[in-house]
C-alpha cells in the first residue's frame, strides 16, 4: 500500500527538499549534459556519459558493476542484487582500506538506496538489496537514478511533522533508519547524494583529462 502525499509539506522539511532537488539536478546535469552549472550560474558544456566511462576503472582493483557470469572483482566476495549484472560487495567488516569504486558502483549504490528507502517509507516495506537490478550501461543507470530519486522525493511528500519525529518511520534495513527519527534519515540521504554526486563528477573530470 502506497501512502498518499500531503497537500503541504511541513515547514522544516522544505529546506531539505530544496537541498535534495539541488543535488539531484546538479548530478543529473553532470551525467547527461548538454550543459551543467559551474557553481556560479555559468553554463559549462558537458557531454553525456558513455558506457566505457561508466565502467571505467581508474586504478587497479576497483569495485564496480559486473556481469554476474564474470563473478565479483578483487576483494569482493559477491555481486549484490538480481539480474545479469551485480555490484561488487563483501560482508562486514568491509575490506580496509576501502576499494576505489567506479561511477557504475557509486551510481548503482545511490539508486538502490533511494529506491529501497522510498519503498520502506511509503511503499510496501518489502524490497531488499537482493531485489535490486544494477544496470550495465550508462543510459539505463541514469534512468534508474531518476526513477529512484523520484520515488524517494514522492515518499518525502507523505511525511508530516509526526512522521519526521518518528523513530523508525523508515524501515530500510541496511542503515540506522529503524533507530533514527525520520528527519535524520532525510538529512542522511541528502548528504549521501551530495558527496557521491561530487565523487562522480570528479571521476568524470579525470576521464575527460585522460582522453586528452
Amino acid at each position: 500500500m502506497t501512502t498518499p502525499p500531503l497537500t503541504t509539506p511541513p515547514a522544516r522539511l522544505v529546506p531539505l527538499l530544496e537541498q535534495f532537488d539541488f543535488a539531484r539536478e546538479r548530478l543529473a546535469a553532470r551525467l547527461t549534459g548538454p550543459v551543467m552549472d559551474s557553481g556560479n550560474g555559468t553554463d559549462v558544456e558537458v557531454g553525456p556519459m558513455t558506457d566505457e566511462e561508466y565502467l571505467w576503472e581508474p586504478v587497479p582493483d576497483c569495485w564496480s558493476v559486473r556481469r554476474r557470469s564474470s563473478g565479483p572483482g578483487p576483494r569482493a566476495t559477491l555481486l549484490s542484487g538480481a539480474g545479469d549484472w551485480g555490484r561488487d560487495t563483501a560482508p562486514m567488516p568491509h575490506p580496509s582500506p576501502p576499494p576505489f569504486t567506479t561511477i557504475a558502483w557509486r551510481l548503482s549504490h545511490l539508486s538502490e538506496m533511494l529506491t529501497l528507502r522510498a519503498d520502506h517509507t511509503a511503499g510496501g516495506h518489502q524490497l531488499t538489496k537482493d531485489d535490486y537490478h544494477s544496470g550495465g550501461d550508462a543510459a539505463g543507470a541514469i534512468a534508474a537514478f531518476d526513477q529512484g530519486a523520484t520515488a524517494w522525493r514522492n515518499a518525502l511528500l507523505t511525511a508530516d511533522d509526526t512522521a519526521l519525529d518518528t523513530v523508525g518511520h523508515s524501515t530500510y534495513p541496511h542503515g540506522s533508519d529503524p533507530d533514527d527519527p525520520f528527519v535524520e534519515t532525510v538529512w542522511w540521504v541528502n548528504q549521501e547524494l551530495l558527496h557521491h554526486g561530487a565523487e562522480i563528477a570528479l571521476i568524470r573530470d579525470l576521464w575527460r583529462a585522460r582522453r586528452r
